[in-house]
């Protein structure tokens, strides 16, 4: 038995593995670094592109619980990125390029995978997985629409820029956790009314990177929108989103700032930090001219400056089934970002349940539906719900599962909420067999 899978991205490498697990013969098609996608670095399975941070880790988050959950099905992604985890509070953030590494070496070791380096342009007419991504090479995205018999969607994506943490003056900023939990992990740069109104006239006057005539109609996806875009939205929006001060008391001297830029570590040797909720668009020099205004970055040394890049996505409503097997061909299926399952965990996990399906498919088995008691069940579920008229991309959240029923007087209880929530996935999960 074998099959293809189109990307060796996240979606894809965790496929692949789920597949080889089985005994199924995986021919893994990357077409990076001949092929660039304009917006990643290397040639390396699972690279992480714009942010390091997988989001929570708490089971008390829904994005923790997916994680959670993926453990209990044997995800393997997910154990390598806990192996190359950085601090960042009570989220899951990993050194990219340690974690890259060694999926990529795990790929290679494995006697059922077949790594190829070249550009697949049409839709395979064996078992497939595709999981090429957002950044979905011309060529197959135009196979893709014509398979689909519709037009793709589209969202825009920004990238954070990442600096060297020894060119920050630490004279003015300070390592602080957010209410002073766990280790600190995180650098701040505070910031009074007066540097705060500057900061802001530069950022909304500042010249943007100019887009191409097919991307003029721009939708931003709203858990990744441009930081220019934000402050669009009036002048305190910044200060009650990536900028807000609050539970960030400066220890030095027990004042709440006006505002306070965060910084998160990026790598494990802890020489580069990304900037928080800075994903950007804007031309390099107001870039370099925002970011040497933050008190702290006044001589930062930045080594990756923000870049925007459109992100496609099919009309997986019209086209999937909740196990992500297309309609019209059992033997295809889709995975990750291309679904319209927005975020690297919400990537991982797609390809796990599209790994475990192929491999159920090619084996006569019955093919895994989740319910929609667990986030993956429900993030499914709702990406292939055919009654949306108006599709976008989405997160795990708690809106999407089913309610519980608390008694009145703990309705509004949202850490019980959440706990009875998790447990009751987490408990469904142990019982069945993957």
């Amino acid at each position: 038995m074998e099959a293809i899978i189109i990307g060796a991205g996240l979606a894809g490498s965790e496929a692949a593995l789920q597949l080889a697990k089985r005994g199924i013969k995986v021919k893994l098609y990357e077409m990076r670094p001949e092929v660039s996608t304009g917006a990643h670095k290397t040639g390396d399975c699972a690279e992480f592109v714009c942010s390091n941070s997988l989001g929570a880790a708490d089971t008390t988050n829904a994005s923790g619980l997916l994680k959670k959950e993926m453990e209990l099905l044997g995800g393997e992604l997910i154990k390598i990125a806990f192996k190359n985890s950085v601090p960042a509070g009570n989220a899951l953030a990993i050194d990219r390029e340690g974690f890259s590494k060694q999926v990529t070496e795990k790929i290679l070791e494995n006697p059922n995978i077949t790594l190829i380096k070249e550009e697949i342009k049409e839709i395979p007419s064996m078992p497939a997985i595709i999981a090429s991504g957002p950044l979905t090479s011309a060529e197959l995205a135009e196979d893709i629409k014509k398979f689909t018999n519709s037009e793709h969607l589209y969202f825009f994506d920004a990238i954070a820029p990442i600096i060297e943490a020894e060119s920050i003056n630490f004279d003015i900023a300070f390592h602080l956790n957010r209410y002073d939990k766990g280790e600190a992990a995180y650098i701040n740069c505070p910031m009074n009314k007066e540097q705060y109104e500057k900061f802001y006239e530069i950022l909304t006057t500042a010249p943007r990177i100019e887009l191409k005539e097919f991307e003029k109609n721009a939708k931003f996806f709203e858990s990744c929108l441009p930081v220019e875009v934000l402050a669009s939205r009036g002048k305190d929006t910044l200060r009650f989103g990536p900028m807000k001060p609050v539970g960030l008391v400066d220890p030095r001297t027990e004042e709440e700032n006006y505002a306070v830029v965060q910084l998160r570590q990026d790598n494990s040797a802890k020489t580069l930090y990304n900037i928080v909720g800075f994903q950007t668009n804007l031309k390099w020099g107001s870039q370099k001219e925002l970011i040497h205004s933050i008190p702290g970055l006044e001589n930062a040394s930045i080594v990756r400056y923000g870049v925007m890049h459109r992100n496609t996505f099919i009309n997986s409503p019209k086209l999937l089934n909740p196990t992500l097997q297309t309609r019209e061909r059992q033997d295809l299926f889709f995975a990750g970002q291309l679904t319209g399952t927005e975020g690297y965990t919400e990537s991982i996990a797609s390809g796990l349940l599209a790994g475990i399906n192929m491999a159920r498919f090619l084996k006569g088995e019955e093919l895994l539906t989740l319910p929609t008691t667990t986030i993956l069940g429900a993030l499914t579920h709702y990406i292939t719900n055919p009654e949306h008229d108006k599709f976008q991309p989405i997160n795990s959240n708690w809106g999407i599962l089913d309610k519980i029923e608390l008694p009145k007087k703990e309705r509004k209880n949202k850490k019980l909420k959440a706990e009875l929530l998790s447990q009751r996935s987490i408990e469904y999960l142990k019982g069945i067999s993957v």
